[in-house]
C-alpha cells in the first residue's frame, strides 16, 4: 500500500491510501498518518471519498514526526568524498519538523546563502514504539518507506563540526511523495538511490551500499533515545553531492531536483528564492 498525507481543495488536511491518480480519504478513524500507524489501523481503515491526486495537495508524508534522524556519511563514496575518517559507530544528527516540504514544493534558498546542496536519500519511517531494539528484529519496527532530500546549506553546516544550522532552514527537507508499506517495497537491496538535477544524473548507488545498514541504524538510535511511530530515520547520501564537484554545484533558483528510489517513489522539487 502507498499512503499519502494532503491538503483538500478546501484547506483542511487529511492522510489517505493512495491508488494509482487517486486518493481515497481514511481519517474516519484517525486524525493523521501517524496516529493511524501507532494505532495500528492503517490495513483495517475503510476507504472514505476518493479524490484525483490533482486536485488535492501533497504534504510531508509524516507531517509532524516526533523525531527525525538523519545519519552522515552512510557511503563509502560520500565519505571518501568528504575526506572523513571511517567510524566505529553511525554519524546521527537530527532536523526539526517545521524544515519538511512535500513533493511538488519549492526548496526555498535561504536570503544569507547560495550555497544550497541536494542529498537524495531513503527515508525509514517507524511502525511501533521500541528501545534498545535488536538488530535482528530492527526491520520489524519499519511501517514503510519514502524518498528524502535532505537539502543542506553547506556554509552554515560548516561554520562549525556540528551539522545542525545548514540541516534546519525552512523548506530544506523534503519527504515524499508518499509511504510505501515494506510489503509492497519489498527487497531494496539492489535498489539503487538515484538524485537528478535538471535531467542530469548526480548520485547513484544501491541501498545495499550503505556502510551502517538500516537494522543496525535502528538498533543504534534506539540504544539511546525511544522510537516511535511517525519518526523518520533518513538513512544517507551516496557520493556525488554539489559541493564536493570541481567547480562547486549549487542548486539555483528554477533547477529540478528529483530523488528517484525506484518504488520508494520520485519526489521532485523545484529550487525558489527565498522571499524578500
Amino acid at each position: 500500500m502507498k499512503y499519502v498525507s494532503f491538503t483538500r481543495a478546501d484547506g483542511t488536511t487529511a492522510f489517505g491510501r493512495l491508488d494509482g491518480e487517486t486518493v481515497y480519504d481514511l481519517t474516519q478513524r484517525a486524525v493523521d498518518l501517524k496516529t493511524a500507524i501507532a494505532q495500528g489501523s492503517l490495513s483495517s481503515l475503510t476507504d472514505g471519498e476518493a479524490y484525483s491526486l490533482e486536485s488535492v495537495t501533497l504534504l510531508p508524508v509524516i507531517p509532524n514526526p516526533t523525531k527525525i534522524f538523519c545519519v552522515g556519511h552512510n557511503y563509502e563514496s560520500h565519505r571518501q568524498e568528504t575526506g572523513r575518517d571511517k567510524v566505529d559507530n553511525p554519524s546521527i544528527f537530527t532536523r526539526f519538523a517545521d524544515t519538511l516540504s512535500a513533493h511538488e514544493q519549492p526548496i526555498l534558498r535561504p536570503k544569507v546563502s547560495t550555497d544550497l546542496d541536494y542529498e537524495g536519500e531513503l527515508a525509514v519511517i517507524i511502525g511501533k514504539s521500541g528501545r534498545a531494539i535488536s538488530e535482528a528484529d530492527a526491520m520489524n519496527y519499519i511501517a514503510g518507506y519514502a524518498c528524502f532530500n535532505d537539502a543542506s546549506v553547506r556554509d552554515w553546516q560548516w561554520h562549525t563540526r556540528q551539522f545542525t544550522p545548514g540541516k534546519n532552514f525552512p523548506t530544506t527537507g523534503p519527504f515524499g511523495p508518499y509511504m510505501i508499506t515494506t510489503d509492497e517495497a519489498g527487497d531494496l537491496s539492489e535498489v539503487n538511490v538515484t538524485t537528478l538535477l535538471n535531467g542530469e544524473i548526480m548520485q547513484q548507488q544501491p541501498i545495499k551500499d550503505m556502510i551502517f545498514p538500516i537494522a543496525q541504524v535502528i538498533a543504534y538510535i534506539s540504544t539511546f533515545t525511544p522510537l516511535q511511530p511517525g519518526d523518520v530515520i533518513a538513512t544517507g547520501t551516496p557520493g556525488g553531492v554539489g559541493a564536493k564537484r570541481t567547480p562547486p554545484v549549487w542548486m539555483k533558483p528554477g533547477d529540478v531536483i528529483e530523488v528517484d528510489i525506484g518504488p520508494v517513489g520520485s519526489l521532485r522539487n523545484v529550487i525558489e528564492d527565498e522571499p524578500v
